[in-house]
């Protein structure tokens, strides 16, 4: 070997690139989303046997990868049962995580679990250490099976005697996996494309079994796993409590006010009975938690019915799990530093515990990051695409906290402003996840130099 391909190799050593295990999920998300997309490209995913172009692929495999739900075309006229499956694959995969699926692997050929290894599934569910994390993943994986294939199992029986078992097998399984990770996908086409579960908002069995496999999934892991080992709700961690409190006022809040604000709207609520009004009012709380099916029209909905359910878009879920948004705990401590704040206190308090200021910091840098990538992308979908900006406001909260929900404005969308929103879905999903991550498992490094301090008028 000469010497200068022993150099060149030393060199090539000594240069080995090194990822993070922040890195190594976002570059995962990032090469799952492009294997979608050339799958979605071929024609054989088209139902017209056609291929679809790049772009559309790109955009639909980004949707179901960071489990949002917008689409350019309705999903069951557009695609192909290839198509579909490929969908569908990229939502589980993305609303659990590559991790579980590797994790998967490991567990049923019994090899071991190394540190690395420990300190990506820590990472993939947002937990804050390694301890109990096998365990965990344990309990994601087996606990996200039985829940699909129960919620699989009710939307199959509700749809056989009317649709036959193929037709009801397929979409027993693929809404309670699109329900359950969040995504928002439906192939209820056939009946009428484009009209998502509004051909069955008066159907309480489907409404009601999608709105329990929503929360369940929203709800997080780590939030699981304690219920089902301490099962009192004393004996809770503080961040579970908040999880739980905050989920409940959040469905119930903003069904109340959904209720309020579109019963007279003959283009939402106002021209179904009471009862009807009630679910699909809760339905339409729930599926703002970042689900994305829509069992009224969005794009009927009042300035103020849009207002509300831009709030709950970009409050989301909880951490760790399948949903995206702000998060739910982030948006609790906001309004804990608020209200401790307004009444001249400085320590944030719940549950006789004290919360770190360093992490009500972090909660307010997320919570400003979201709101200014939200409204700048707004900007730029209304000044590109012949889109108001109300609706270009709900269509950039919709793809940042990955919802997948639409005023009907999606297909309209310009090339630039749709670029936009698979960069918007992709950071959703990963970039607010790694920025998350950076806060809870970084170590805070030490300033070295320390400035004179100076007073400021503030308010």
């Amino acid at each position: 070997m000469s010497q200068s391909k022993k150099i060149l190799r030393l060199w090539l050593k000594k240069r080995r690139i090194r990822l993070s295990p922040t890195q190594i999920i976002a570059l995962a998300f990032l090469g799952i989303i492009l294997v979608g997309m050339v799958l979605l490209s071929l024609p054989a995913a088209s139902r017209s046997g056609e291929s679809c172009g790049i772009r559309p692929a790109l955009f639909t495999a980004t949707s179901a990868t960071c489990v949002t739900g917008l689409v350019l075309y309705d999903t069951w006229s557009q695609w192909s049962g290839f198509g579909q499956a490929v969908i569908i694959t990229l939502i589980e995969l993305g609303g659990l995580g590559f991790m579980s699926a590797a994790s998967l692997v490991v567990f049923i050929f019994r090899r071991k679990v190394g540190l690395k290894q420990r300190m990506l599934i820590a990472q993939a569910l947002s937990l804050n250490d390694m301890e109990g994390v096998v365990r965990l993943q344990k309990w994601v994986l087996l606990g996200s099976l039985a829940i699909q294939l129960t919620g699989a199992l009710v939307l199959m029986l509700r749809f056989l005697p009317q649709y036959g078992l193929r037709q009801s097998v397929i979409w027993g399984l693929f809404h309670s996996i699109s329900a359950f990770c969040n995504a928002g996908f439906d192939i209820f086409g056939s009946i009428q494309p484009g009209a998502s579960l509004m051909v069955f908002n008066n159907d309480p069995v489907v409404c009601i079994t999608l709105m329990v496999l929503i929360t369940v999934g929203g709800l997080g892991f780590f939030v699981w796993e304690e219920l089902a080992r301490v099962r009192s709700f004393k004996k809770f961690s503080v961040y579970t409590k908040l999880v739980l409190i905050t989920t409940a006022a959040l469905i119930l809040g903003g069904a109340a006010l959904i209720l309020l604000l579109e019963w007279d709207n003959a283009g939402t609520l106002g021209s179904m009975p009471w009862g009807q009004k009630v679910l699909n009012a809760f339905f339409q709380s729930v599926t703002l938690r970042t689900a994305g099916f829509a069992s009224v029209d969005q794009g009927a909905l009042t300035d103020a019915g849009k207002a509300v359910s831009t709030v709950l878009m970009l409050v989301g879920g909880s951490s760790g799990s399948t949903a995206g948004g702000l998060k739910t705990v982030t948006f609790m401590v906001l309004l804990l530093f608020i209200w401790t704040r307004a009444r001249g206190k400085n320590s944030v308090n719940v549950f006789r515990r004290s919360i770190p200021a360093d992490k009500v910091i972090d909660a307010a840098t997320i919570a400003l990051i979201m709101i200014v990538l939200a409204f700048a992308g707004a900007i730029v979908i209304s000044a590109t695409s012949p889109i108001a900006f109300t609706d270009a406001l709900y269509e950039a909260v919709s793809a940042l906290a990955t919802v997948g929900l639409t005023a009907g404005v999606t297909t309209s969308l310009s090339i630039p402003a749709q670029f936009l929103i698979i960069i918007f879905m992709y950071f959703g999903r990963v970039g607010v996840l790694t920025i998350s991550l950076g806060f809870l498992m970084g170590d805070k490094a030490e300033e070295r130099l320390q400035y004179a301090k100076t007073n400021l008028l503030i308010g």
